[in-house]
């Protein structure tokens, strides 16, 4: 794959004081007869590809998301020229490339920064070169007057090129194409699954507000709006999208930033503008941006336009297939499973982001506390492998890692730490416990080692760390904070385990015992300066600091009862509600189940009032807000959609319903069903799809009696295991199992 010779309409940047338009790029050329051929593309920025008119693009916002510095990513496509002319066109658009709506991040900044470029080739077999990028492409400003990936896109369509990507086009009057300046990074091509069209949605009421118009599509959603109008030439036509009203018309303080350019931002931001041509029914979906919304308001349109049939939202997400649910008799938690998966959903553009309206960043602490969710609910693997080379990219020389990636270089100082960088080896951990796959180890192997070794230059005297973000978002009860050095020194401990287990299963077995020696140098570290045994409390005597403990493995087995009733404890305190952030809301709830108390840990999620899950559902959330808070409160949430709370489904599904894939971590095609008969619950079941087959668990209460019926697939080893004074009618609390319906007794 060549793809030496980048080319670019324009050495300007795109400002907000002066957009530059997104250009056309065209080319024809020959072929004697029909050719099968291969077209790539590499691009610095965004693009859609037409040939002979009909557009190619195989997904939204592509290529994929990169630092160009690192990766530059390029698509291929198979295609058929026809005899005589054929024309190969593609629009580019600014995309990470030329951002300044990420100057939060210093985006703007980014070394890489230029107006967008790209290469392009189409081959007829591996050697015989069709056509290639060069000065000879014809260049024209297309329609799209200003696009920026964050804030949006303007388009006149009085300015659109009829037949511009056809044969016989007169293209003379253009300009030809510049040559840019080669990117640094390496050119791969993306193995990632699309951006695709999850479904389409109408309003469901409009309202009038002053002057504009409020559609509201019920549910927060991620995509864009596809407006159909018949407009007067030069008709203006606004879209400014938001996730919930404030005073009757949008709110916008929470899906951008309250800071130095807010007055300019707050007129600009998540705002689509689309100028008529005024030749009957109009169509226009916007390309190069997506917004994160629920409330769409529209100026410059009638009264008699403003129907719910001018706009259509298009939901847009990367194509994840659904591999696993969870459905029980409880409505609300039935809804707080639709919402995770939802967040999941709409924070998942090409990687995890933070959230799809404010940021659109891959934190990493984001991901890897909802990747247990993701994977057991869908199949993000093959995105979360082109992400994870990514992250080895941008690992520095020290063996640091940033907040978020892809980055141009923001996040090393603030924003990262162990709690948030343990992406790095959640990812491939859990891809190879849910899928047996070892290419995510292998790939990022020395990675781990590297990030091992720069810990250690981290840590105090005390051998404790404390480097970087904690545990986020609290609920705020007592708000008895989890000491940074208590959740950094875990963290890291937890991620030398998991390095030393994986590189075990690849046989770098001297790597591996490198590994285990740090994890216990960070235990030792927490039993000595964290934990006071006389109670069995860990430092900061809260529910993160104590659950944290426990589901990682700081306490011995002689201490986890007295440790465990020192989180019952701490849960008393706080009126039986959850007190913690996200780091402790990862683990708690597996903890009180796995120690018998799964009534509690329902209760915790589920209950009515603040914080809850049920408490979001019943209050009409239709994603996970980044922070509980309650009903009177006189401050709101910053974002009403991320998903780094969504473990709560990997709950249901491993605890409630019980399906626990690989519970040794041996073997992928091993499962244990472990469900907890909730008291609340009169049925609960799940399913999951592993590379054998489809698992499922359904229990139902018959009379005193539970109904379980379980589906193994025939190349899956199971047992059915039972707890909390439940048994088979034999007096058996665990046996082998294969597909049928076991009655289960007190």
């Amino acid at each position: 794959m060549a793809l030496n010779t980048f080319i670019t309409a324009t050495r300007e940047y795109n400002t907000f004081d002066t957009p530059v338009p997104a250009y056309c790029f065209r080319r024809s050329v020959t072929a004697e007869g029909e050719v099968t051929a291969t077209l790539r593309v590499a691009v610095c920025g965004f693009y859609d590809l037409y040939l002979n008119g009909e557009k190619i693009t195989k997904g939204y916002l592509a290529p994929y998301i990169s630092n160009p510095d690192d990766l530059v990513y390029a698509d291929e496509y198979e295609i058929t020229l026809h005899k005589g002319e054929n024309v190969i066109g593609l629009i580019l658009g600014n995309g990470f490339q030329n951002n300044p709506g990420g100057y939060i991040w210093d985006f703007d900044k980014a070394s890489f920064r230029s107006a967008p470029k790209f290469a392009l080739e189409v081959c007829n077999g591996e050697t015989n070169v069709l056509l290639e990028s060069d000065a000879s492409f014809k260049i024209a400003p297309s329609a799209i007057l200003a696009d920026d990936y964050r804030f949006g896109v303007t388009y006149d369509a009085r300015r659109e090129i009829v037949g511009w990507n056809f044969p016989g086009f007169d293209d003379s009057a253009w300009a030809s194409a510049l040559l840019a300046e080669q990117p640094k990074g390496e050119i791969r091509v993306a193995d990632v699954a699309p951006i695709l069209t999850e479904k389409e949605i109408k309003p469901v009421s409009v309202i009038r507000n002053g002057n504009g118009y409020i559609y509201d599509f019920g549910e927060i959603n991620a995509g864009i709006c596809r407006l159909c109008v018949k407009g007067e030439k030069g008709q203006k036509i606004e879209l400014r999208h938001a996730e919930a009203l404030k005073d009757g018309d949008i709110r916008l303080d929470n899906v951008w930033f309250v800071r130095d350019f807010w007055e300019r931002d707050r007129h600009i931001v998540h705002l689509d503008t689309y100028v008529c041509k005024g030749d009957g029914v109009e169509t226009y979906e916007p390309a190069f941006v997506y917004h994160g919304f629920r409330y769409v308001r529209v100026d410059g349109i009638t009264e008699s336009q403003a129907t719910p049939d001018l706009l259509t939202y298009v939901v847009l997400h990367t194509e994840l297939n659904s591999r696993g649910d969870f459905i029980c008799s409880d409505p609300v938690a039935n809804k707080v499973q639709e919402i995770t998966r939802r967040s999941i959903l709409a924070n998942f553009h090409h990687f995890p982001t933070d959230c799809p309206q404010r940021e659109k960043n891959g934190w990493t602490a984001d991901a890897a506390l909802s990747a247990e969710a993701a994977m057991l609910n869908f199949n993000p693997e093959r995105n979360y492998r082109e992400w994870m080379r990514n992250i080895c990219k941008a690992q520095s020389e020290q063996g640091s890692l940033p907040g978020i990636v892809p980055t141009g270089g923001w996040g090393f100082h603030w924003g990262n730490g162990p709690a948030w960088d343990c992406v790095l080896v959640w990812l491939p951990y859990l891809g190879y416990v849910y899928r047996g796959e070892t290419a995510m180890i292998e790939e990022s192997a020395e990675a781990f080692v590297a990030y091992l070794k720069y810990l250690r230059t981290r840590v105090d005297e005390r051998g404790l760390m404390h480097i970087g973000l904690g545990d986020w978002c609290h609920t705020e009860i007592h708000k008895p904070m989890s000491p940074l050095e208590v959740t950094d020194t875990i963290e890291s401990m937890d991620i030398a385990n998991k390095v030393a287990f994986m590189l075990d299963t690849i046989g770098m077995t001297e790597e591996a015992d490198f590994a285990r020696s740090e994890a216990a140098l960070y235990r030792a570290a927490v039993r000595e300066h964290l934990i006071d045994f006389e109670t069995m409390t860990v430092r900061g005597e809260c529910q993160t600091s104590q659950a944290m403990a426990l589901h990682y493995g700081v306490f011995e087995e002689s201490e986890k009862s007295s440790a465990l009733d020192r989180l019952l404890d701490f849960i008393r305190e706080a009126g039986n509600r959850m007190d913690l952030g996200v780091l402790g809301g990862r683990v708690i709830l597996h903890v009180l189940a796995e120690a018998g108390y799964a009534d509690l840990a329902w209760l915790l999620a589920i209950q009515q009032g603040y914080p809850s899950y049920g408490d979001l559902a019943r209050r009409g959330a239709t994603t996970l807000w980044e922070s509980f808070y309650p009903a009177n409160a006189h401050w709101t949430p910053p974002s009403l959609n991320h998903h780094f709370w969504g473990d709560i489904s990997a709950w249901f599904i491993k605890a409630v319903a019980g399906i626990r894939i690989n519970p040794t971590s041996r073997d992928a095609h091993e499962v244990e069903i472990k469900p907890a008969f909730v008291r609340a619950l009169r049925n609960a079941s799940a399913y999951y799809d592993t590379p054998a087959g489809r698992v499922s668990s359904a229990w139902s209460r018959d009379g005193e009696e539970i109904k379980l019926t379980v589906r193994i697939p025939d190349d899956v080893r199971a047992t059915v295991a039972l707890s909390d004074g439940w048994h088979f009618a034999d007096g058996e609390t665990r046996r082998s199992a294969t597909s049928g319906t076991y009655r289960v007794v007190r």
